[in-house]
């Protein structure tokens, strides 16, 4: 139950890193396992995908396509909808972390 529960949570925590991420600059979904791995999450390609694709597609991501060595790679940047659920996301966070110090 305990493992359940923390899988929810870090996907949200996930989901809000990619967001900030893309808000920063144009992201792609190795480089962006790779920024999750130095903060600590060990998450697969099978993960990551279906996120990218779900904040796609839910309008929070643009996504662009470029030829690289060959293959096909999508590229994510954050959509002025994606910036309007990473400022609450962000006032959410802030909120929450102050009540954890107290």
């Amino acid at each position: 139950m305990k493992e359940k529960i923390l899988r929810k949570l870090f996907l949200g925590f996930i989901q809000t890193h990619i967001l900030y991420h893309a808000g920063k600059g144009t992201i792609y979904g190795s480089w962006m396992i790779e920024e999750l791995r130095r903060h600590g999450y060990q998450i697969s390609a099978g993960t990551l995908y279906p996120l990218l694709h779900e904040l796609h597609e839910t309008g929070l991501l643009e996504k662009s396509e470029k030829v690289v060595g060959g293959k096909m790679r999508k590229y994510y940047s954050l959509t002025r909808a994606g910036e309007e659920v990473l400022e609450d996301a962000r006032e959410k966070a802030l909120e929450l972390v102050k009540e954890l110090e107290e």
